[in-house]
């Protein structure tokens, strides 16, 4: 997808035109795409499933986007919505908040996580995401490329969790049910692996991968900032 393909998503309404007024507006596209996707997954979003959605032709639908690069973008964008406020309590508090709230929307709509990682350009909400989290950092010593690899790195965590999720609730706890038999019965063979699960399952750390891994990515990223002379998280 290149830019031209998301330039209907910044539209701003201009004055009335003569002539019959649209039917339907960008949202209610938006809308019922999302509701198809809800209810029967990604690959259930065709034009002409949206068309029908809406009561109308697909050559109807054409009007208002021209293919089905667009209708992805523009679902995309209907499905992120806005982020939160982030501000308080320093960075790392900020970017641990940003990618909680996108874990929490890419786990109610796993059909997005797919939707994100195909080839497109960002639309207006997703470049919204991306100026939340960039002004946390505009004090740190990082580069506009670090800063950008620092959003890749934590998106990334999410997007990988969020897929697991979608076909395992609790991916780490299910796979300790499944395992416990088996390491059981040989325990003698993989006596650390028995010793790590019966741990996180003691001690009601399971499935707490979300922010163990956003955690350690800012300390990774604290240690590098600290190195360069860094305000305080």
């Amino acid at each position: 997808m290149n830019a031209d393909d998301t330039t209907f998503l910044w539209a701003r309404p201009g004055p009335a035109k003569r002539g019959p007024k649209p039917r339907f507006t960008l949202d209610a596209i938006a809308d019922a795409a999302v509701a198809i996707a809800d209810e029967h997954g990604l690959e259930a979003v065709t034009m002409q499933e949206v068309a029908s959605r809406l009561g109308t032709t697909k050559m109807a639908l054409y009007r208002y986007l021209p293919g089905r690069a667009e209708l992805d973008a523009l679902i995309l964008d209907h499905a992120l919505d806005s982020p939160g406020p982030l501000s308080g309590g320093g960075w790392r508090s900020a970017l641990a908040r940003w990618a909680e709230e996108l874990h929490r929307r890419m786990r109610a709509r796993p059909w997005a996580v797919e939707l994100s990682q195909r080839p497109h350009v960002p639309g207006p909400v997703e470049l919204t995401w991306f100026e939340g989290a960039l002004a946390e950092m505009a004090d740190l010593p990082l580069r506009g490329s670090e800063k950008l690899d620092v959003l890749a790195l934590l998106a990334g965590h999410v997007m990988s969790l969020a897929r697991r999720q979608a076909q395992v609730e609790r991916p780490e706890a299910d796979l300790a049910r499944g395992l416990a038999p088996v390491l059981s019965a040989h325990a003698g063979e993989f006596p650390r692996t028995a010793s790590a699960f019966s741990e996180t399952a003691d001690d009601g750390t399971q499935d707490d991968a979300l922010r163990f891994g956003v955690d350690r990515i800012l300390d990774g990223i604290q240690v590098l900032v600290t190195e360069r002379g860094s305000p305080d998280v």
